[in-house]
């Protein structure tokens, strides 16, 4: 089973659970208890090994990961300021000031795209930031909690593949074999990101055109009709946008200070980096709870003393925010074992095996990998494995620094690992972007899978076009590309609009 394509039935079997139970907490378990059994069976270890390799190679080394640790006191920290800024009367107080200028359903969704933009630090930090600021706003023009999610989640990891400055763009360029510059290369292949510009291009178009289709026209629906829950929550301080506001921006400025502290930027001497160079070595884990920790002592330094919020309610908002991220923290936890049982069972090589079979059609291979890499992310739940797997066996397909075909391929490989990522419910991200705009992650699963999938085939009829074009030069393939490209996410969408019930 190591090494094989049972190596990819744990999450597999996990994901068809959750997506047809409804529930994922037990469908991540089974699909544990599936890659533990997998293991002891190839390794002969017995009902023992099965347990000790589910539970203390899996879950408890994942929860005494650093990496891991970080991003669940990222999420907690984040809780709290969430439930300082709606018991202050800081998010209610800017949901009312935006409706004063936010006038539409239209202009709430477009705001809310436009902020997730300009967060292209790090698509957890983006998550959570986007929901806590925006969900007031788009429940007050009945906007669903599901549509945000999906708002949110389209403008995290896309955004972040497509922006040099940027937690992704650094791991990217980790993956490059040594004497390349990884971060030169990744600036290469942004053009041809098709996926990530697509989702983008598809969000406006969808809010532009008002429209929406499968399981997310139906909540789109309901939310015309629900009272907004935002309005019933509990406020007790007597904020304003200010108070909402000075947060959220020190949040952003102190967590980008956090990132590059870890990567060196404020070190003397030789181990002093540039900005880019710093971000490029920075370990995001420790510098986003650097960060929001410092913005959450500093939020508390503003509140008390102006007496926004008494300090014995501050205070009774960190077990708030805890309780806020349990499930959010419950299913990364189960995410995160999942994946340890598939990365024990070998599954990077069996892909590598599928992309070296396939290396007779190489006008074809960017569309392959698309697609591979897209299975491996959804699968695994990591578009961040997903590039350790496979850019490195694109580079070895390539070796010609000068060929079209290579930076295509590593362009398709990013963008169907982002693909992947974004609409399986085992990754970080679309855990994350459920938590923040405190939307069922199931829900947000099902309503956004159509709309991942439309983009998914407008990209990969796109990188057949790219592939077989390449010989034109790198220049006019991207310009043929993205022309036929546009031309059919802007048709298709017409005409699903056109013909829906």
């Amino acid at each position: 089973m190591t090494g094989t394509f049972w190596s990819l039935v744990p999450p597999i079997v996990a994901i068809a659970l959750a997506l047809i139970t409804k529930e994922v907490y037990s469908s991540l378990f089974i699909g544990i208890l599936i890659g533990g059994a997998f293991f002891a069976i190839d390794a002969h270890t017995g009902f023992t090994g099965f347990f000790t390799h589910v539970f203390s190679d899996g879950l408890i080394k994942q929860l005494a990961n650093s990496w891991n640790v970080g991003i669940l006191v990222f999420l907690v920290v984040l809780g709290t300021m969430v439930a300082l800024m709606n018991s202050a009367g800081g998010s209610a107080a800017f949901g009312d000031w935006a409706k004063k200028r936010i006038k539409t359903k239209v202009g709430a969704q477009i705001a809310t795209i436009c902020l997730g933009i300009l967060i292209f630090i790090d698509d957890y930090f983006n998550c959570l930031t986007v929901g806590s600021v925006m969900r007031p706003v788009t429940e007050k023009y009945k906007v669903s909690r599901e549509k945000l999610a999906y708002l949110i989640d389209s403008t995290a990891a896309p955004i972040c593949i497509i922006a040099p400055i940027s937690s992704w763009a650094a791991a990217v360029a980790g993956f490059v074999s040594e004497g390349e510059n990884g971060l030169a290369l990744f600036c290469k292949a942004i053009p041809f990101n098709f996926y990530a510009f697509f989702t983008i291009g598809m969000m406006f178009l969808l809010v532009s055109l008002k429209f929406d289709f499968g399981s997310m026209r139906t909540y789109e629906e309901a939310a015309l009709s629900a009272e907004s829950e935002f309005s019933k929550s509990e406020k007790i301080g007597r904020g304003s946008v200010f108070d909402l506001v000075f947060p959220i921006v020190s949040l952003i400025i102190l967590c980008v200070i956090g990132m590059i502290y870890t990567g060196g930027f404020f070190a003397s001497g030789e181990e002093h980096k540039n900005f880019v160079d710093a971000f490029a070595n920075s370990d995001a884990s420790v510098g986003l709870v650097l960060g929001s920790v410092a913005a959450l002592l500093l939020t508390l330094a503003v509140y008390v003393p102006r007496r926004i919020l008494p300090f014995k309610a501050c205070m009774s908002c960190l077990p708030e925010g805890f309780k806020a991220m349990v499930p959010a923290i419950l299913i990364l936890s189960l995410a995160w074992t999942l994946k340890a049982m598939t990365d024990s069972l070998d599954a990077a090589k069996y892909v590598a095996g599928l992309m070296e079979s396939a290396n007779h059609i190489k006008s074809l291979l960017p569309a392959f990998i698309f697609l591979v890499a897209g299975f491996l992310a959804f699968s695994t739940g990591t578009s961040w494995g997903t590039f350790g797997i496979l850019i490195p066996i694109c580079i070895a397909v390539f070796p010609n620094s000068a060929d079209p075909l290579r930076i295509i391929s590593i362009s398709a490989c990013m963008a169907g690992a982002v693909a992947g990522d974004h609409c399986s419910p085992i990754s970080d991200t679309t855990i994350m972007a459920s938590a923040g705009a405190q939307c069922e992650h199931v829900n947000h699963v099902s309503t956004q899978l159509p709309y991942v999938m439309h983009v998914v085939f407008v990209s990969f009829i796109t990188y057949i076009v790219a592939g077989l074009t390449h010989g034109l030069g790198i220049f006019a393939s991207g310009v043929i590309s993205w022309i036929v490209g546009g031309l059919l996410l802007l048709s298709s969408l017409i005409i699903r609009k056109k013909y829906q019930k």
